[in-house]
């Protein structure tokens, strides 16, 4: 048994305290920062390879969509935004944080009124919503994969009078939209896809000819590499799911399909807080947590709590290590190439 395995079996089965758990988080952070040190641009391209030969998407993250929405109801903030918000100040609360995230994803992919827009996995619908109120005169249309986040992002459209927003459910493997989009946004989606050639060149036909494609992923500063949970020594695969661990410059390994406009780098440190504030949720509200989590788990509720606590206290873990330097998040304005 690995020595990764290992770490995460016991954290997972026995009540250590955050101290040693943190501890071996950083150990495991350690080990896997050295590995990906000397990765480079061929690397990637050796990398991008492989994926090639792979199908757009392989597997679907089917423990977080068995867990009830009103677990996320209680454990994200108010918006329910599922992937890295943004701390202006030290005093930014997790609300705050949200809504800065979704203002400059808004103001990076050049969103405005009357635009046709296409979000790539939607989450619990919290950049959707936000442009389907922020622009009424737009036509949003929402992917999931997952028919319980459809069903509440739906709701809340009702709810909140947003005809203008529409959510389908999709395999990205088989997804082929209705026309031409002005903008099509992704946030957090595509470390869960495999084929990005593919999957990329499918985005560029559903543009139109002036639109726009923006991306946002967690990145490694300088090596990708592949998420298999049939390696127990790969720690991070273990934590999040079968997938990819992206560097930040994997995405030029397509720029024949699509040429960057403009980019960002988010400090680790973001994603860091934005997990410290989950799992300060998750310990206020543990009884209600507790309450929603035995509806599905029954019997191992306190084993699927111990492993809830683990994943958030991983994602600070991992984005906090070297001070939000070696993983963060990376984000691209990209045009059809030329």
């Amino acid at each position: 048994m690995s020595v990764a395995s290992t770490i995460i079996g016991t954290a997972e089965r026995v009540p250590l305290p955050d101290l040693v758990i943190r501890a071996a988080i950083q150990r495991l952070c350690s080990r896997t920062a050295t590995r990906l040190a000397w990765h480079d641009a061929a690397d990637d391209a050796a990398f991008a390879g492989r994926m090639m030969l792979r199908p757009i998407a392989e597997h679907a993250d089917v423990e977080h969509y068995q867990t009830p929405s009103a677990f996320f109801a209680e454990v994200l903030g108010p918006n329910r935004k599922y992937s890295s918000c943004f701390y202006k100040t030290d005093a930014t609360t997790l609300q705050e944080a949200e809504e800065e995230a979704l203002r400059q994803t808004v103001e990076h992919a050049g969103l405005a009124d009357g635009q046709a827009i296409l979000e790539l996995g939607c989450g619990w619908g919290s950049l959707s919503l936000w442009m389907a109120r922020q622009f009424p005169h737009a036509r949003v249309t929402a992917v999931s994969n997952s028919l319980s986040q459809r069903a509440y992002v739906e709701e809340e459209a009702r709810l909140r009078g947003l005809p203008n927003l529409r959510v389908v459910t999709a395999d990205m493997n088989v997804f082929a939209p209705e026309g031409q989009f002005d903008r099509i946004v992704s946030v957090e989606m595509f470390e869960h896809m495999m084929n990005w050639r593919k999957l990329m060149t499918r985005l560029r036909s559903w543009l139109t000819p002036e639109g726009r494609f923006f991306m946002h992923i967690v990145t490694h500063r300088s090596g990708s590499h592949l998420l298999d949970r049939t390696k127990r020594e790969d720690w991070i695969a273990q934590l999040f799911t079968d997938g990819i661990m992206p560097s930040h410059h994997l995405i030029r390994q397509y720029d024949d399909i699509f040429a960057i406009e403009k980019e960002w780098c988010w400090s680790g440190t973001h994603y860091q807080r934005t997990a410290n504030d989950w799992l300060a949720n998750f310990d206020a509200r543990r009884e209600a947590v507790e309450v929603t989590l035995r509806k599905v788990y029954g019997d191992e509720t306190y084993l699927w709590m111990r492993r809830w606590r683990w994943f958030l206290l991983a994602i600070a873990g991992l984005f906090g290590y070297a001070d939000g330097t070696e993983w963060g998040v990376s984000r691209y304005r990209m045009k059809g190439a030329e």
